[in-house]
């Protein structure tokens, strides 16, 4: 990670390699980074493929796979957010796979795939460091976790980040953040040097999203935010622990309904599950509070309360919805979300207690 890194990609991948250069809009020759990636790959072979969107669709990925084969395509390279990364792990593996790579989402996985590399632009979702995406269907309003092999690279390069709307900063804090508590608000006792990373890299994040706001340009601030989202789902806090993913499995629906950015469906749903599992999760709420947040003292379920409004209010500060009905949701949206656990009989979370009813009760407790 440091300034300049992009021009490392001449020395990245050999020169008789095929790549296809991955992107999602026009953001990348705005801030410079397209005419970084050209300049770095002149003695290279590449084609391009635009148009990934955010929440990348099976519709869209069909497209770069269809062109990946008929140009004998043998690297990818995803210049881009986690959207972007996400969508070329699938590309990577429909490459090597004859039918439709819709199948692979559904089989969950797929490790025979054309190498991949990544140029990160946006922070967030931690796709340049492991080997999970999510991918849409934008037909059938889905959206599913796809496994698959790690990039063989990535750079990162927080001047890149300077010109990203605010929103996208926003929603890639808060999704970093309920990345950590995922593999963090579990059970207490587990393993002290996982707590004590997780709650560095929260307490990062506390400190650091108000001066973000303030100047987006600090180069060290960016590097702090790029390296949190990194270290956050990379697989390293998770070593040891129970795991969660109850609210991203939530996130994920709303998202599939809605089209709500996946980072602020976070901040929306966490502070629902806190509440409705507050005495399955109490101990770990409490030490999240009194190490991360310096709750000190206060009855228990007062204090619990006081934690989950503080949690709410921070991401209230990155100016992100935290209640579904600002978002439009509805009551048929909640109904709907509880038919689909119910009908693919899921049971997420630590203790598998989050089936369609719990569904229900979280996303009442942040309906308005």
């Amino acid at each position: 990670m440091g300034k300049g890194m992009i021009a490392s990609l001449k020395e990245e991948i050999p020169t008789d390699k095929k790549i296809m250069i991955t992107f999602c809009g026009g953001s990348v020759k705005k801030n410079g980074v397209y005419e970084q990636v050209k300049e770095a790959l002149a003695g290279h072979q590449t084609i391009e493929f635009w148009g990934i969107e955010p929440n990348p669709a099976i519709e869209t990925l069909r497209q770069a796979i269809e062109l990946g084969k008929k140009e004998n395509v043998d690297f990818l390279l995803a210049v881009g957010g986690g959207s972007v990364i996400d969508g070329t792990k699938l590309i990577a593996a429909g490459l090597k796979y004859e039918g439709d790579a819709w199948d692979l989402v559904l089989q969950g996985a797929s490790y025979d795939c054309v190498p991949l590399g990544t140029v990160l632009t946006l922070p967030a979702t931690g796709s340049e460091m492991n080997n999970g995406a999510v991918i849409s269907r934008k037909e059938t309003k889905e959206k599913y976790a796809f496994y698959s092999n790690y990039p063989v690279f990535s750079i990162l390069d927080p001047e890149v980040t300077f010109s990203l709307p605010a929103h996208q900063v926003a929603c890639g804090l808060a999704d970093t953040f309920v990345h950590v508590m995922e593999q963090y608000l579990t059970k207490c006792g587990q393993s002290r040097i996982m707590d004590r990373w997780a709650e560095g890299i929260l307490q990062t994040l506390i400190e650091i999203a108000p001066k973000i706001k303030e100047n987006q340009m600090d180069y060290d601030l960016m590097a702090d935010f790029m390296m949190s989202a990194t270290m956050g789902l990379n697989g390293f806090i998770a070593m040891g622990v129970e795991q969660d993913w109850a609210t991203h499995m939530i996130g994920h629906e709303l998202t599939a309904l809605h089209g709500i950015t996946h980072g602020e469906t976070l901040a929306m749903v966490l502070p629902g599950t806190m509440d409705v599992l507050r005495e399955q999760k109490g101990d770990k709420i409490i030490q999240f509070g009194t190490r991360v947040m310096g709750i000190n003292s206060g009855i228990r379920d007062a204090r619990i309360t006081e934690i989950i409004r503080k949690t709410e209010d921070f991401f209230r500060s990155l100016g992100l919805r935290t209640r579904l009905s600002e978002a439009g949701v509805t009551m048929e949206t909640i109904d709907e979300i509880e038919r689909r656990f119910n009908e693919r009989n899921v049971h997420f979370g630590e203790d598998g207690l989050v089936d369609g009813a719990t569904a229900r009760k979280i996303l009442l407790r942040v309906f308005e």
